[in-house]
C-alpha cells in the first residue's frame, strides 16, 4: 500500500470483520480450526455471491462488479495450509545462509 486511501480501506475490512463475527462466528461453535476454516470460508462465498449490500443498490459484490464491467480475480494470492508452513509466510525471519570456514 502507498498510504493513500488507506483509512478507507479500514473502513471496508472493519465492515467486514463485523459482519463476520456477528452473522457467524459468534453464533457457531468451533470444535477445531478445520471447522472454522470451513465455516467461514462458506460464509466468505456467501457474502460475496449473496448477501445484498445497501451501499451497493441492494446487490451482492460479485454481480455489482461484473454488472458494472469490472474484471473480478478471485485467485488466492497466498495457499497457507496450517501453521507448520510459517516458514513460507514473508513475515517469518529467514535462516541466513552459513558461511564456510576457509
Amino acid at each position: 500500500m502507498d498510504g493513500r486511501g488507506r483509512w478507507l480501506d479500514n473502513v471496508f475490512v472493519e465492515r467486514l470483520w463485523r459482519s463476520l463475527k456477528y452473522e457467524e462466528v459468534h453464533l457457531k461453535a468451533y470444535a477445531d480450526g478445520r471447522e472454522a476454516r470451513a465455516g467461514i470460508g462458506r460464509w466468505m462465498g456467501f457474502y460475496n455471491d449473496q448477501h445484498p449490500h445497501q451501499a451497493l443498490a441492494n446487490l451482492p459484490p460479485m454481480r455489482f462488479r461484473r454488472d458494472r464491467g469490472e474484471a473480478v480475480d478471485m485467485t488466492p494470492r497466498i495457499e497457507v495450509r496450517g501453521l507448520d508452513n510459517a516458514g513460507a509466510l514473508p513475515t517469518c525471519p529467514q535462516p541466513q545462509p552459513q558461511q564456510q570456514a576457509a
